[in-house]
């Protein structure tokens, strides 16, 4: 019968905390990475809903100038109520007898789940999103 020592049995005491000591940085850069590019996931989201909405708003609009200036009224208007601050943002809309296209670009460099991004490979620092409506003759 094979006898293990008291020296062999003492040699398994702290494995656990080794293992974790190498584990932990791999999970913490995972986890801050989850939570990072989930947030600029969402950022990427709610900023092309804005850019529908508000190009759907502009169809209300006789002419161009119109339908400009309530694309831009929506974005101010509905921008901080889903996290995208007006200062942060430049708005432009193209519009011609046949569409509507507004264009939204984000800076996201000051928006705070950014303040994470030295942890992680950081994700683009502007989300550019475009939105297209057709103003008639389906």
């Amino acid at each position: 019968m094979l006898r293990i020592g008291k020296r062999a049995e003492r040699s398994r005491e702290g494995v656990a905390a080794v293992e974790f000591a190498i584990v932990f940085p791999l999970l913490l850069f995972m986890l801050v990475g989850m939570i990072v590019y989930g947030g600029w996931f969402w950022l990427a989201h709610s900023v092309q809903s804005l850019a529908y909405e508000s190009a759907r708003a502009s169809l209300g609009g006789l002419d161009a100038a119109e339908r400009r200036a309530l694309a831009l009224d929506f974005v101010s208007q509905r921008g901080p109520e889903i996290g995208v601050p007006v200062g942060a943002t430049s708005v432009s809309v193209n519009s011609d007898n046949q569409v509507v296209a507004v264009t939204i670009n984000y800076d996201v460099s000051t928006h705070p789940i950014m303040a994470l991004k030295g942890l992680t490979v950081p994700p683009p620092q502007t989300i550019s999103k475009e939105a297209v409506v057709r103003l008639g003759g389906y």
